[in-house]
């Protein structure tokens, strides 16, 4: 019997739900499991043919014994050897290569020097750095927060060069990022599972956290959806995540990634909506059974980005399927 667990922490609603459905769905040979751990020996099978993480990210512990795992043929889903090295300046940076626009972006050094560091641990590091040139660049107002964050944690949005250092004053020990603020006429949060399955949804920041996903969505331009569907699968697929959410905000008609580092994003009913609950716990079901039914054990079980094949093969980064990027590689060819 192949089994599937997931791994969570304080989520109610999504872990039972997606369990339920696997097992309603009786697969055959396959069950679904919350994942039980009594011990962890180095170079042991965990006994999951599919591991579905949703708290490793803040428990060391658990990254750990994903790790061990995945060396053993469980697909872990995300990828736990990827999402370790990912973030989200990263993120822009990759995204700049394949053609997906992104707000203007840098990173900023901690204000409060890192554990175990001095003054000579940042002597290439010029002081003080070209502010002038990096808020010429960004431009105001703007937004600053965690290279390495998630759940709207140590975000500010600062209107002006006094209000940014005010902040900066604050964050301690985080790199930050300061990125350009895109006035949006219109904002969504896409859901996408194993590089290819998108679910787009309205969704508005601005609103308190249990009312930003729209209830009742207006109609949205086919050319539009398009392209965002478009952009989401280049980012997952660069990236190589399997369950995933990609926030865009629209500004004259083109959508901007606004984040694209939600390797456990939010799948609660009561901030999602019961028709998105239905669809990613139905989804999630059918990708992990898609993944038991392939396991091997010992064999790679694990998702790797186009970014990664590509450069592990000496190609560097690839073009990816962004409509942006496909017009500039046309003109190169039209040029040649």
């Amino acid at each position: 019997m192949k089994k599937i667990g997931i791994l969570f922490g304080m989520e109610e609603t999504f872990p039972p739900a997606f369990i339920d459905r696997i097992n309603a769905l009786k697969p055959e040979g396959i069950v679904a499991e919350a994942v039980r751990i009594d011990k962890v020996m180095q170079g042991e099978p965990s006994g999951y043919a599919v591991i579905v993480d949703r708290i490793s990210h803040d428990v060391p512990f658990y990254r750990a014994y994903l790790k061990n795992a995945a060396l053993n043929g469980t697909a872990v889903i995300n990828n736990p050897f990827w999402w370790s090295a990912d973030e989200k300046f990263f993120n822009n940076c990759l995204a700049v290569k394949t053609g997906v626009r992104v707000p203007k972006t840098v990173i900023l050094p901690s204000h409060a020097m890192p554990p175990d560091t001095t003054e000579k641990s940042f002597r290439n590091l010029a002081y003080p750095l070209d502010w002038e040139g990096i808020f010429a660049y960004v431009g105001f107002p703007a937004y600053f927060k965690p290279h390495a964050g998630g759940g709207w944690k140590n975000v500010y949005r600062v209107a002006n060069k006094e209000e940014f250092f005010r902040a900066y004053a604050q964050t301690g020990q985080l790199s930050m990022l300061l990125q350009e603020n895109i006035e949006f006429t219109e904002y969504f949060r896409c859901y996408c599972l194993g590089g290819t399955n998108v679910r787009i949804m309205q969704y508005d920041p601005r609103q308190p956290h249990h009312l930003r996903y729209v209830r009742s969505p207006m109609p949205v331009e086919a050319k539009l959806l398009k392209q965002l569907e478009v952009d989401v699968k280049t980012l997952n697929q660069q990236l190589g995540y399997d369950f995933n959410t990609v926030e865009l905000a629209v500004r004259d008609g083109i959508p901007y990634a606004i984040d694209f580092c939600n390797p456990a994003p939010d799948a609660d009913v009561r901030s999602i909506g019961e028709e998105n609950f239905e669809w990613i716990v139905e989804n999630a079901a059918r990708l992990a059974i898609d993944r038991a039914k392939a396991f091997v054990e010992g064999a790679n079980g694990l998702t790797w980005g186009e970014f990664v094949k590509s450069f592990a093969a000496g190609k560097g980064v690839g073009t990816g399927n962004s409509r942006n990027t496909q017009k500039r590689v046309k003109g190169k060819e039209r040029n040649k």
